[in-house]
């Protein structure tokens, strides 16, 4: 009786604990949290029954079941290289890298079997057909105009699977290490063109500057040059017209004048071209006329003299002297050197250096001093200008 009673309640017992195990494991599988950015597709009894969405579900145990989990967010797959062949019968190696996100879990489940595999295996027929159509050049330069075709393709026949091809690039695309050489050798030969033609403009522009410089300095140098032979011409001028007012206004005496002219003829004489050399035989009646013609003594045929002695021809038509006063000159320079010589103490003093006048001035207090000078006399301020029409002293001597 014991025995049968001890079997019957172990048999309870694990009724029991199979009918706990049975709720337990119905509810973990009724229970379902989706994380963000993924989705659940939910089949009831073989069929579609609904898309989970992120957050938490109920299932109904034994007859709901979770058929797959899609991911979507934005994917990015790098397909190994595939060999092409471009229009001009050479082959290229072109690697891909594709960036799509899944739009519609459904379809990316049950229209297609893997579709990865299928993005990567359209992507490598696409490509040839585009990149068939190229050649060579055409295919290195023109990576936007295959990026775009290669996108419409894809994403028109991705459509139906609930995938959209976001972009399409191309890592790299590598030609043949033969057709690299030749299009170094190329790349060179347009540099080493491109660098001369440059050379070539930097040296032409170059002599047109170096032209134009010396065109602009040789006109500027005949400018000068015609200024200066105005300037000295018309200072010779002038001198002249000085030198001729002031023989005319010192009413030159006939005995100077014989002397200046006894002292001209040697140096006539002096000239190696010259071996002799002759002296008038009316030589005072000459110097008598020479005196009369400078000396006012001349009389025209109508009898009334031209000018009276010590009056200038010229009258008043000769300018005023423009060189400036001795004196005047001399103060200038005074001034000047007064200037210079407080610049010189205030540059020594605003450098720290104390000032002592046994030593220059701006010298430092440890150089070796400079023995004063002696004191040089006094120079009188502003000494009289010389009159050229002054007379000459008794004692001085006749020239």
């Amino acid at each position: 009786m014991d025995d049968t009673t001890n079997a019957g309640q172990i048999a309870l017992y694990l009724v029991l604990g199979l009918a706990l195990l049975f709720v337990i494991v119905g509810l973990v599988r009724s229970v379902r949290i989706v994380p963000q950015a993924a989705a659940l597709i939910v089949e009831r009894l073989g069929r579609y029954k609904k898309t989970l969405d992120a957050g938490l579900h109920l299932l109904i145990p034994f007859v709901d079941r979770v058929r797959a989990g899609v991911d979507l967010r934005e994917q990015v797959v790098s397909f190994p290289p595939q060999p092409v062949i471009t229009s001009d019968n050479l082959v290229v190696s072109i690697d891909t890298v594709i960036y799509f996100q899944v739009t519609e879990p459904r379809y990316a489940v049950y229209e297609i079997a893997n579709y990865i595999q299928g993005i990567e295996q359209l992507t490598v027929t696409t490509l040839r057909n585009v990149v068939g159509s190229m050649d060579l050049e055409q295919t290195l330069t023109s990576r936007d105009q295959i990026n775009g075709q290669l996108r419409g393709v894809l994403d028109e026949a991705t459509g139906r699977w609930g995938v959209r091809v976001n972009r399409v690039e191309l890592k790299s695309i590598d030609p043949p290490d033969s057709i690299k050489g030749s299009m170094e050798q190329q790349m060179r030969a347009e540099r080493d063109r491109r660098a001369a033609i440059l050379t070539a403009e930097g040296v032409k522009q170059s002599q047109i500057l170096t032209a134009e410089g010396e065109k602009q300095a040789a006109i500027l140098r005949a400018e000068g040059s015609a200024q200066a032979t105005i300037l000295t011409a018309e200072g010779e001028a002038r001198a002249i017209l000085q030198v001729f007012d002031a023989v005319h206004r010192g009413d030159a005496d006939p005995k100077l004048l014989a002397y200046q002219y006894l002292q001209t003829l040697p140096k006539i004489a002096q000239s190696p071209s010259n071996k002799m050399w002759f002296l008038p035989s009316e030589l005072s009646g000459a110097l008598g006329q020479l005196a009369k013609g400078f000396g006012g003594g001349f009389v025209p045929e109508g009898g009334e003299p031209v000018r009276e002695p010590g009056a200038s021809p010229l009258g008043d038509e000769l300018p005023p002297v423009a060189l400036t006063d001795p004196a005047e000159a001399l103060a200038e320079a005074r001034r000047e050197s007064a200037a210079a010589t407080a610049d010189a103490t205030s540059a020594g003093t605003l450098s720290g250096v104390p000032f002592d006048p046994t030593v220059e001035l701006g010298q430092r207090p440890g150089a070796p001093a400079v023995p004063q000078r002696a004191a040089q006399p006094p120079v009188p301020p502003n000494p009289p200008a010389p009159n050229p029409q002054a007379a000459p002293p008794e004692d001085a001597p006749q020239q």
